[in-house]
């Protein structure tokens, strides 16, 4: 098992930045995959990005592609989404999730995996 907690949500205007934080129970070895989903309301909970267990590999929704960056911090179990230029589409609730994953088999899916109870992000017009 392994626990999420995401952080850093809250309200912003729009053009402004958030950094969401997503903390670990306990460390993931070489297989797992960290991404960000967000869901609004009556919609389907949708992929934002993922990271590769070390880092060097990123995977991102067109939507949010050359405004939004993810991170990880092995040493410290956490994971980071920042988030720069929102828009009010951007407003959602925000969920961190793990998978045990090779990157190069990783699909993004809603239902599967590790998941945190979600940090509220609203950008206001």
């Amino acid at each position: 098992q392994v626990q999420l907690v995401e952080s850093g949500g809250g309200l912003v205007q729009a053009g402004g930045s958030l950094r969401l934080s997503c903390a670990q129970s306990r460390r993931t070895f070489s297989s797992y995959v960290m991404a960000w989903f967000r869901q609004v309301p009556g919609k389907e909970r949708e992929f934002v990005a993922a990271i590769s267990w070390g880092g060097g590999r990123t995977s991102y929704a067109d939507s949010v592609k050359g405004r939004f960056t993810i991170s990880r911090d092995l040493a410290k179990n956490t994971g980071y989404l920042q988030m720069n230029s929102l828009k009010p589409e951007d407003t959602a609730v925000y969920y961190c999730n793990t998978v045990q994953s090779a990157w190069s088999d990783y699909q993004p899916r809603a239902d599967f995996g590790f998941w945190g109870q979600g940090t509220q992000v609203t950008v206001s017009s």
